[in-house]
């Protein structure tokens, strides 16, 4: 499956080792930087999702996602991303990814783009029935390109891990490196982590921004 993703906010916080293992899949652990695992909450646009590299799929191709996801490795060294929770609004899709084991949330995600008055971007989501929501902005610098070792670790990923019908699998998918910058948060209030599992203190560590890449989804290897 081919799929354009625009305008990628992420925010990531450390977490310990030992609660991040918690979450991972048989056959990987947590991939550690600084000592640290690391969380994260990315807000992003799908653009243009198609099988393949045929044309994207009309009104089912195109939708808001939010996801908190975690790092891992595999013992010959293979970095993954390990999705906790995705935030999406086509029920279709919710439900195709689940039956994949990918644990996708049926959510009223938007959008939120710079406007005239305001360099802010970001994203807000309420899940339905009273369930938790965020709402997350912030402001990119485009003078300063995050070329350091933590943005290339969190952004970096060339697969995920997941279990599907009861095994590990790493799904590869194939990008060019994110054009990166740092950026600075404007607004944050989120309840997507506490409801994930995860109670962090304070700011994000980690705060980035993208204007996007296109990325192509490979046949799932499992381990």
């Amino acid at each position: 499956m081919g799929q354009r993703w625009k305008d990628a906010v992420f925010l990531h916080w450390r977490i310990s080792v030992e609660q991040a293992a918690g979450y991972m899949p048989p056959g990987v652990v947590p991939d550690v930087f600084d000592g640290s695992a690391w969380v994260g909450i990315i807000g992003f646009q799908m653009q243009e999702a198609s099988l393949g590299t045929g044309p994207g799929i009309p009104y089912f191709g195109t939708f808001t996602e939010i996801n908190v996801r975690l790092y891992s490795r595999e013992p010959d060294g293979t970095r993954g991303v390990v999705f906790v929770t995705l935030d999406a609004t086509r029920l279709a899709v919710v439900l195709a990814a689940r039956t994949a084991g990918i644990p996708y949330v049926w959510s009223h995600a938007t959008y939120l783009p710079a406007q005239a008055n305001s360099a802010a971007v970001g994203y807000s989501v309420r899940r339905f029935r009273g369930g938790a929501r965020s709402d997350f902005a912030v402001i990119p610098d485009f003078d300063a390109m995050a070329e350091d070792s933590l943005s290339v670790h969190l952004t970096a990923r060339f697969g995920l891990h997941s279990v599907v019908a009861g095994r590990t699998a790493f799904i590869p998918n194939t990008h060019l490196a994110w054009p990166l910058f740092h950026a600075t948060t404007t607004v944050l209030d989120d309840s997507l982590l506490h409801a994930a599992g995860f109670d962090v203190p304070g700011p994000p560590d980690s705060v980035l921004y993208s204007p996007g890449v296109y990325t192509l989804f490979g046949k799932p290897r499992f381990l």
